[in-house]
């Protein structure tokens, strides 16, 4: 069984007008010295921004106890400060000038290269590491789990609000980040040498900082023996973050371990799919990026299931992938319970769900 880590980015709003809010010296201190286990705090991007990493984990019930505590010593500490947290995918509401980029060298060494994208990166993932034995292993994974990049997009879709209103994207957070250098589904590599050349050439040009700063979908991690899945928005509730987990070790130990032959997928099909899965999320039609078919949402996610239906009973973890997902499908990702709460509430009741639901 391989293990696994989550890492959270959380938001930090003005309770009276929704806004983003920079924390000052103190409360930035205080954010920072947060523990709920061996649970982490560390800076994001913007100075609004908090982010979180789980312990090496290995079953669901270790995860999902660490984020809900980081989450709710979060929250109570936020609170203490007139800050509200909330775990969305991208900022309802942002201020009219340039984010405040929290004060990291690295940060800000990336605003001043492209102050453009920085200053309104007002956006927050939940990535995923799962271990690896190896770097042949890590390209098997990262070439199997290229087509199912789109689907797992449109289920942690929790991003739908920008600027006071509706996108017309259940991610509009992977819209966003097509703005990057480097971004979208990784490329399919023949082998390791194949990788790390092509990582090479990127990284031998101008075009990004570092290799942290190479924002494929999945990549290999530079610090850790793991593959890094990106693609899905913060989630609403801690619980879908400890599923899509699941599903993405199941996914990548069924690549490494029962790998299929070379599809031949087109880039360009993928992109679209990848378009279309931010496009609907779980609430609109999905492109098969291998048939080139528009087919719902059910069916991709029970065609997900079926491909890793063996690594979750190997794991134990099938009935609550399996709950959790339906239970999506049936009740709405993050996204539509965005929706459903601006319809009762205003962007208030967004912010208000969003907020309770860290605590729930």
């Amino acid at each position: 069984m391989s293990t696994f880590g989550i890492e959270e980015e959380f938001f930090l709003l003005d309770p009276a007008s929704g806004l983003p809010a920079v924390p000052d010296e103190d409360t930035r201190e205080r954010l920072m010295s947060i523990r709920a286990g061996a649970s982490t705090p560390q800076h994001e991007l913007l100075d609004c921004q908090v982010e979180m990493a789980t312990p090496v984990c290995s079953a669901s019930d270790e995860a999902l106890a660490s984020l809900r505590g980081f989450r709710r010593n979060l929250a109570t500490t936020a609170s203490a400060s007139n800050l509200v947290a909330v775990s969305v995918g991208a900022a309802p509401l942002i201020p009219e000038g340039p984010a405040t980029i929290a004060p990291v060298d690295r940060y800000r060494q990336i605003h001043r290269y492209l102050p453009g994208i920085s200053s309104q990166q007002y956006v927050s993932g939940m990535h995923v590491h799962v271990s690896i034995a190896d770097s042949e292993a890590g390209v098997l994974a990262l070439n199997g789990v290229r087509r199912w990049l789109p689907m797992l997009v449109a289920i942690g879709a929790n991003s739908p609000y920008w600027r006071g209103m509706d996108t017309g994207f259940a991610s509009w957070r992977s819209i966003h980040y097509r703005m990057w250098s480097v971004q979208g589904i990784q490329p399919h590599f023949a082998d390791p040498e194949d990788y790390y050349r092509f990582l090479s050439q990127v990284l031998g040009s101008d075009v990004v900082l570092d290799a942290g700063h190479i924002g494929w979908a999945a990549r290999l991690s530079q610090n850790y023996p793991t593959i890094e899945i990106r693609v899905a928005d913060a989630q609403l509730r801690a619980a879908d973050s400890v599923a899509l987990a699941l599903a993405l070790r199941a996914l990548v130990e069924t690549c490494v371990h029962q790998p299929l032959p070379e599809s031949g997928l087109r880039s360009e099909m993928l992109d679209l799919a990848y378009w279309q899965g931010a496009k609907h999320g779980l609430d609109g039609s999905q492109l098969d990026p291998e048939s080139g078919r528009s087919v719902s949402p059910e069916q991709m996610v029970g065609a997900l299931l079926r491909r890793i239906g063996d690594a979750l009973e190997e794991n134990g973890d099938k009935e609550e992938v399996e709950t959790a997902f339906g239970r999506l499908l049936a009740d709405g990702n993050g996204a539509r319970l965005q929706r459903n709460s601006l319809a009762f509430g205003g962007l208030e009741g967004v912010v208000g769900r969003a907020a309770a639901l860290m605590v729930e």
